[in-house]
């Protein structure tokens, strides 16, 4: 059974930074392909960024220049780190394995003007 589990959500203020750790509990292959969604109240759920097991990685063009994805292999984390955050980035968001196709429960990201 493969579970997972972000943190790191919180209130900030426009301009401000987080980061997003999302670990990963069971199979460790799960891990290979991880990516990062966010669904904002009334929206549907979008991508935001994506690390693959061939070392590349993707981000979506709202979030480019300003988020960075990473892994930790021996920690079985991922971790979404977010600089310059606005409004519109308000979400929840959540991590997923490709691989294993499995979502964890999401943390809530809020960011004021």
């Amino acid at each position: 059974q493969v579970q997972l589990v972000e943190s790191g959500g919180g209130s900030v203020q426009a301009g401000g930074s987080l980061r997003l750790s999302c670990v990963v509990f069971g199979y460790t292959t799960c891990t290979y392909d991880m990516t990062w969604y966010r669904q904002a109240p009334g929206k549907g759920r979008e991508f935001v960024s994506g690390i693959y097991s061939n070392g590349s990685t993707n981000y979506a063009d709202s979030v480019k220049g300003r988020f960075t994805i990473s892994q930790d292999n021996a920690k079985n984390t991922v971790y979404l780190q977010m600089n310059s955050l606005q409004p519109e980035d308000t979400a929840m968001y959540y991590c997923k394995t490709v691989r294993c196709g499995v979502w964890g429960q999401g943390t809530q990201v809020t960011v004021s003007s």
